[in-house]
């Protein structure tokens, strides 16, 4: 009964930003944790950023300073400013949300950052 889908990948230049949106639908009363994992090709995939109960509790070292998770329970949306975005930052970004006690996960949306 839930579906998560994200938007807002795509092909961007070093330096550049992108903001990521996750839109969750379906039947329920908040959503608990938001984060966002990136998988880039041959890695595993690995957290990025994350809000469980409101807090902000994760940030990958790589993306201090660079990043920002932000979420909105009224709205059921997740989002993940990226700026100064490098090469290494090249991944498929995938919202996760956990509702309850049950876990979701988006499609994936691909963020590549090359010249």
């Amino acid at each position: 009964q839930v579906q998560v889908v994200e938007s807002g990948g795509g092909l961007v230049e070093p330096g550049g930003s992108l903001r990521l949106s996750c839109a969750v639908s379906g039947n329920f009363f908040s959503i608990y944790t938001m984060a966002w994992y990136r998988q880039a090709p041959g890695k595993q995939r690995d957290l990025v950023a994350g809000i469980t109960g409101g807090r902000i509790t994760n940030y990958a070292d790589s993306v201090k300073g660079r990043f920002t998770i932000s979420g909105d329970n009224a709205k059921n949306m997740v989002y993940l400013q990226m700026n100064s975005l490098k090469p290494e930052d090249t991944a498929v970004y995938y919202c996760y949300v956990r509702i309850r006690t049950v876990a979701y996960w988006g499609q994936g949306t691909q963020v590549t950052v090359s010249s």
